[in-house]
């Protein structure tokens, strides 16, 4: 089929190698302008611009797709259907509408739990036992389109939102292909329409939740730092510097909030409840460290404390 894929980051990047490698004609990819990046604030090109460059695709790159011109450019493709993944620009509806077969997303969740703009870390951070992937239709409302079909995960005590990004990332590439399949024989995709009175919001993380409050449970906490990984990443005060905490477990046992009760592989620290295993933490200006390289490097002690850099318990917007 020929189709137009729209996405941007990491996460879309296994969709479009698999359509390409099912023989679909790709005839737009859409993905989001470079952006300064790194210490010197160059250009980099989105990771789904760089696979379709590799594949010699055409690439367009509008920073709105609000504009009547570049809406005719994309009706001009002709297209079958549209694959949206991550893509991260608003679609309008004559844009939607274009393709013979319409449009088509990549959702990040079970829907309709965890709508929005961050269903991985919201999963997480909620204690959500599995999460998945949905096959939706695109609709102008936010990811309330009927779900084609969806894919479940299981979250474990260890996972973190890129282990889980990097799952649900292949699956969803899977599923559309399959999704794909079913159109290009049939001309048609069965839908579900979603459960309203079910729906959960994704809300966009914010900076102030990756403070550590050490009053919380142990559990709690380490859902904030895995769900927090690779970013924004939970920090914490120790020795009157902040640092970013990126591997952390519940244990049983109890302690005073925030003391460091154990630095032998690992640094235990007291909660509110429960006691938190860091295995992996960075200071300031410095690189990732395993917490045995952290604790010798930085002669932590049993008794010191990790204190907390936030006056109140998080909400994590949930």
């Amino acid at each position: 089929m020929k189709i137009i894929f729209a996405g941007t980051p990491e996460f879309a990047v296994p969709a479009l190698a698999a359509l390409i490698a099912a023989g679909h004609q790709i005839v737009m990819v859409l993905t989001q302008p470079d952006r300064p990046a790194g210490r010197g604030m160059k250009l980099k090109a989105s990771p789904v611009k760089v696979l379709a460059m590799q594949h010699q695709l055409n690439v367009f790159q509008p920073e709105t797709l609000k504009d009547q011109a570049v809406q005719a450019r994309i009706a001009e493709t002709e297209a079958d259907v549209m694959i949206v993944a991550a893509y991260g620009l608003i679609i309008p509806t004559v844009t939607l509408n274009a393709p013979r077969f319409g449009c088509y997303n990549i959702h990040a969740s079970l829907l309709p739990r965890w709508r929005g703009a961050a269903p991985i870390h919201r999963a997480l951070l909620a204690g959500d036992v599995e999460t998945g992937v949905t096959i939706m239709e695109v609709v102008p409302a936010l990811d309330a389109g009927a779900m084609v079909s969806h894919g479940v995960v299981p979250i474990t005590a260890m996972d973190t939102t890129q282990t889980l990004h990097d799952a649900l990332s292949a699956i969803g590439a899977a599923l559309m292909v399959a999704a794909m399949e079913i159109l290009e024989k049939s001309g048609v995709l069965a839908a579900m329409p979603q459960d309203e009175v079910l729906v959960t919001y994704a809300h966009k993380l914010e900076k102030s939740e990756t403070g550590i409050y050490w009053q919380s449970t142990a559990v709690d906490i380490s859902r904030q730092v895995r769900g927090f990984n690779p970013f924004p990443v939970a920090q914490s005060v120790l020795k009157g510097e902040v640092c970013r905490i990126w591997m952390a477990t519940a244990k049983l046992g109890n302690a005073k909030a925030g003391e460091i009760v154990n630095v032998h592989d690992g640094i235990t620290v007291g909660c509110g409840k429960g006691l938190l295993h860091i295995t992996e933490l960075q200071a300031p200006g410095g690189k990732r460290l395993s917490a045995q390289a952290f604790v010798q490097g930085h002669n932590l002690r049993v008794g010191d404390f990790f204190t907390d850099t936030q006056r109140s318990a998080p909400a994590h917007g949930l």
